[in-house]
């Protein structure tokens, strides 16, 4: 892991593990369920979690609606962790700017405990990687990334952030980053 000291603190960011789930968390998921009162959706770790109708759209849905014509199996969604039980059961919240139902682009998949390196320090390395591929990029707490631009743009942003998820250890990242992706032009 990456060790920081301030003072007498010592705090150590891990490198490798699973995600473990935390309320406030924004996430990625894959809609693998429709249920009657909402959708099962999976986040890439061993317990999947529930988003309600109530919690996913803010207008009218009758009684008996089909659900998959909002939200279909398959599809990803961006969503905040509203709740976290002991037996590790989610749900989940669309109610927040920015949380969403994803359309278009492309989701990657990398380490959970990575995630501060590609955001970076008040979202420097995130930046950087919008400014020089031209995409949105989001980053969810779970290890996926979405990223929607040109297609010569997405393959740059996904080679990049595979890059800085290779090479998280090193210091000096967001400079060789800039490096790289004026290389990549």
């Amino acid at each position: 892991g990456l060790v920081y000291v301030s003072g007498r603190v010592i705090k150590i960011t891990p490198l490798s593990g699973p995600y473990i789930p935390m309320v406030g968390d924004r996430v990625i998921g894959r809609v693998t369920d429709i249920t009657m009162t909402g959708w099962r959706i999976n986040t890439g770790i061993a317990y999947s979690g529930i988003l309600n109708v109530k919690d996913a759209t803010t207008r009218f849905i009758k009684k008996g609606e089909d659900l998959s014509k909002i939200i279909a199996i398959g599809d990803y969604v961006i969503v905040m962790i509203t709740q976290v039980t002991s037996q590790r059961l989610i749900d989940f919240s669309m109610r927040d700017p920015g949380l969403k139902k994803i359309t278009g682009g492309r989701v990657i998949k990398i380490n959970s405990h990575k995630v501060p390196r590609i955001i970076g320090k008040q979202a420097s390395m995130v930046t950087l990687l919008r400014e020089k591929t031209g995409c949105d990029i989001t980053v969810g707490q779970n290890g996926r990334v979405w990223i929607r631009g040109t297609p010569e743009g997405e393959l740059k942003a996904a080679r990049a952030i595979k890059r800085i998820e290779e090479r998280s250890h090193e210091s000096g990242l967001t400079k060789s980053m800039e490096t790289f992706l004026l290389e990549a032009s």
